[in-house]
């Protein structure tokens, strides 16, 4: 019997074609910026609590710290696009939430303010996001 060694996954064909489009959509201007945006966000969300002043309202304080760092994070783990450009849903999903955190973690009427700011802030994080994952699916319709 002989004993037949077959390649590694990593040397497929169409993996290398989807590491090699991964990289170049990565290192675009527009990519660039979106992450950069994603950042600013996730950063101002973090501290949107003490810049709007979210006084009487601990729990959205502290679901928008929470929320904040890890959209910061998701960002600045995202300059590795190739590996992690399926993460840009779950900065979809925190996007949303954030839009909608002031009505369900509130246990009282929100703030303008603080309705204003999560609203703002969700919806360019969704949009981001979306833009993103759009990056990734461009290349492969044109491909086909």
């Amino acid at each position: 019997m002989s004993s037949r060694v077959s390649p590694s996954i990593e040397q497929h064909p169409d993996i290398v074609a989807l590491r090699a489009h991964s990289e170049q959509a990565a290192v675009t201007p527009v990519a660039q910026g979106v992450e950069a945006v994603s950042l600013l966000a996730g950063l101002y969300l973090a501290a949107s609590p003490w810049i709007v002043g979210f006084n009487g309202f601990t729990t959205l304080t502290v679901n928008n710290l929470i929320t904040g760092i890890a959209l910061s994070c998701l960002a600045i783990f995202g300059s590795a696009y190739e590996r992690t450009h399926g993460m840009s849903w779950a900065a979809a999903g925190i996007g949303i939430w954030t839009i909608i955190a002031p009505w369900v973690v509130s246990g009282h009427v929100a703030t303008t303010g603080t309705i204003v700011s999560n609203v703002i802030t969700g919806a360019l994080v969704f949009l981001c996001a979306v833009a993103m994952a759009r990056m990734g699916t461009v290349g492969k319709a044109r491909r086909r």
